[in-house]
């Protein structure tokens, strides 16, 4: 069914079929997934017969399957994509998310439309132009803050969805070309060589070095753990966790995380509602810090505050254990308080700031011994733990079993009993069967042996949370009878479930087609294709540049806009000196430079809106490169 903003939906990453099936285990509302083509993720594909089976499974507690589809098409792609989005329709998938308008002017199945994050939503009218033009869901900027939402909120329809756990990218979403300017690999086509994470040397205006082989362009990831409820309060009801390049461990334990604190807020927050069915009963205790980060920031939910960089590595350190007190010939000893164990993952920075890791094969109180030992290790460092062997373990098996609550109420019948089951929400299934009637010679054995036959749902998706008998008298049924009762309802009730979902129903466009909120759009825009170029005609724009990736923007352009913010890293923020005696004088908003090798890249500060652009153009190398090729990889569908 359409879900509304009183339904709170936990969003998990899939990277492939089966990480979603785990994810909506351990409690996931919806995963999001990539289809065989067209997704931000290109290293995350996935054939449509593997998303069909992941959307069966989904459906069983009535959770929904959406798929990526939010890069930007050529012209030479658009039927390919056309064909792809039925295939994804056909195999039952709930919803696509969407960057390139152009789809919107195309031949597509009756499916809802998500505005993925790369359509770059930082104001209330770009979300209030995406809410009219028929999108069902829109995906917030990691960068807006609690007071943007709740104007987004006030001014749409849609329900609102919020990144809030895992990696940050650096630049607004959609609007970083970096990658396509250095290598023709476009972060908009899902090809991102992550530039971001690399190393650079920052250098001012003057020629000062402020930092060396820092990776500046580095952010630390998301954690919106303590800000959940003024998510909610401020209208956001999809809450997604990154990662469909995460490795399983990482999304059973996020999803489990995120689960158990929405469950908290549902339980003690009249009016709001479980966006899907069941709940995961886990074997283990979430803890998101035992799995990648790089260290976490709530970013600009509350407004520009701590920094968000993490300049040391884009690497995952973990936890700190503690210091290292001796240094053996195949060993080393650390001074710490945790239980450490044979197979865990160690970690410590080397005297040129690099992070060196291994493998400890054995522990003896304090004193590991390493698979091999690391030359560079020294007393007093500090030491790290990136891999807890035994929380990992635990993730490798089976972790969580979800379960949909049932009442069962078995009566008799003339000739018989009958057995009527009813789910929380609402479902419900009858059965009944011919059965002598014989007076039980022991009333409480032959009640418990009745109440525990029913009870046996074994590997179904339901558990039994109320039993009741309306019997006359208490009666001897043999085992087999309840058995095959309880088999028979049980099956009509899956059977009930799967005929009761309901994809959810797309959107309406507004008549007269909505005004886009600029008539100029550069080529920040994203236009690649002619039918983008004539959705946007349609919607009042006059003058429409083509995409970045089109190669027709030759010259020294922001290649990367973002809230990040390296003058404030190093407290020369002209906002942050103001009122500062000896200092507001001496700060301009004047270039510094990131050095990479031989590149020099200039940075220029937007200090009205508090943007760092990242400037460059396109290589030569690039230049030469070929437009896409048109791609055909199934059979094509009826027109």
């Amino acid at each position: 069914m359409t879900q509304s903003r009183r339904h709170l939906e936990l969003l998990a990453p899939a990277r492939n079929a089966d990480y979603g099936i785990a994810a909506i285990n351990h409690g996931a509302d919806a995963v999001y997934i990539g289809g065989p083509a067209f997704g931000a993720r290109a290293k995350a594909e996935n054939s449509v017969e593997d998303i069909a089976r992941l959307v069966k499974h989904a459906h069983r507690y009535h959770a929904e399957v959406f798929v990526a589809f939010n890069t930007i098409f050529h012209d030479n792609e658009l039927e390919t994509a056309r064909q792809t989005a039925w295939q994804l329709y056909d195999a039952g998938v709930d919803a696509l998310i969407v960057q390139d308008m152009g789809l919107l002017q195309m031949d597509i199945p009756p499916i809802q439309l998500h505005a993925s994050t790369q359509t770059d939503i930082r104001t209330v009218d770009k979300a209030v132009f995406l809410d009219q033009v028929g999108f069902t869901q829109i995906v917030l900027a990691r960068e807006m803050d609690l007071n943007t939402i709740r104007q987004v909120a006030a001014a749409t329809q849609c329900n609102l969805e919020f990144f809030i756990h895992g990696a940050l990218c650096v630049a607004f979403s959609g609007q970083c070309y970096i990658s396509h300017a250095h290598t023709g690999r476009s972060a908009n086509r899902g090809e991102c060589s992550q530039e971001c994470r690399l190393p650079y040397t920052l250098e001012d205006s003057q020629g000062r070095i402020l930092a060396k082989d820092k990776h500046l362009l580095s952010m630390k990831d998301n954690d919106q753990s303590a800000n959940l409820r003024a998510l909610v309060d401020a209208g956001v009801s999809a809450f997604k966790i990154e990662g469909r390049y995460k490795d399983l461990a990482y999304v059973k334990n996020a999803t489990a995380h995120y689960r158990q604190l929405l469950d908290e807020i549902l339980e003690d927050t009249p009016g709001y509602y479980r966006a899907s069915s069941g709940r995961p009963i886990y074997s283990f205790t979430p803890q998101p810090e035992k799995t990648f980060n790089r260290s976490t920031t709530e970013y600009f939910v509350h407004g520009r505050g701590e920094d968000v960089g993490a300049f040391d590595t884009p690497k995952f350190s973990g936890e700190e254990i503690g210091r290292v007190t001796k240094v053996g010939k195949d060993y080393f000893e650390v001074e710490t308080s945790l239980e450490l164990h044979n197979g865990d993952g160690v970690c410590f920075f080397d005297v040129h700031k690099e992070l060196v890791g291994m493998r400890i094969n054995t522990v003896q109180d304090n004193r590991l011994y390493p698979n091999e030992m690391p030359q560079d290790i020294r007393r007093n460092m500090k030491v790290y733990r990136n891999r807890d062997q035994a929380f990992m373990r635990l993730l490798e098996k089976d972790s969580a079993v979800r379960k949909i609550a049932v009442e069962l109420v078995l009566q008799e019948t003339y000739d018989g009993f009958s057995l009527t089951v009813s789910d929380e929400d609402g479902f419900m299934a009858h059965a009944q069967c011919q059965a002598e009637k014989q007076p039980a010679q022991h009333q409480e054995k032959a009640e418990a042996s009745l109440r525990e036959n029913l009870g046996k749902l074994g590997n179904t998706d339901f558990a039994a949370t109320a039993i009741s008998l309306q019997l006359s008298q208490p009666w001897f049924v043999p085992a087999s009878t309840i058995n095959q009762l309880r088999r028979e309802v049980m099956e009509q009730l899956e059977a009930t479930r799967l005929i009761g979902y309901q994809r959810p129903q797309p959107g309406t466009p507004v008549e007269p087609p909505a005004q886009y909120p600029q008539d100029t759009l550069s080529y920040l825009s994203n236009v690649y294709n002619k039918q983008a170029r004539a959705f946007y005609e349609k919607h009042g724009v006059k003058a429409i540049a083509a995409a970045y990736e089109a190669n027709e923007e030759l010259g020294d352009v922001p290649v990367m806009i973002t809230k990040h913010c390296l003058r404030y890293s190093f407290a020369m923020c002209p906002k942050e000196a103001k009122g500062v005696i000896g200092v507001q004088g001496t700060i301009t908003a004047e270039p510094m430079t990131l050095i990479s090798g031989k590149d020099r890249i200039s940075l220029k500060f937007d200090c009205k809106r508090c943007e760092m652009h990242v400037m460059g153009k396109v290589r030569k190398n690039v230049l030469q490169m070929p437009p896409p090729q048109p791609v055909q990889f199934f059979a094509k569908r009826p027109a």
